[in-house]
């Protein structure tokens, strides 16, 4: 691991050195699963980005498939 620095106004760290799982796993540990946390819901909004503006246009099936799921027809189990 690397160390870096991040500075924070004086309420937020009383804030969150207040919390409950910051003293018990420690500031680092915390900020760590925050950064993690960030990049995967920023990840899961590009995804959702491209998918809307790849099928955002043309939401929906074309006429052609109109009625489809009438004809489908599952197995029993």
């Amino acid at each position: 691991m690397k160390p870096v620095q991040v500075v924070f106004d004086e309420t937020l760290l009383r804030q969150l050195d207040a919390d409950e799982e910051v003293r018990k796993y420690g500031r680092s540990a915390v900020l760590r699963r925050a950064a993690a946390d960030y990049l995967r819901r920023a990840k899961t909004r590009r995804i959702t980005g491209k998918y809307r503006r790849a099928y955002g246009a043309n939401p929906g099936l074309p006429e052609e498939f109109e009625g489809w799921p009438a004809e489908g027809a599952w197995p029993d189990e």
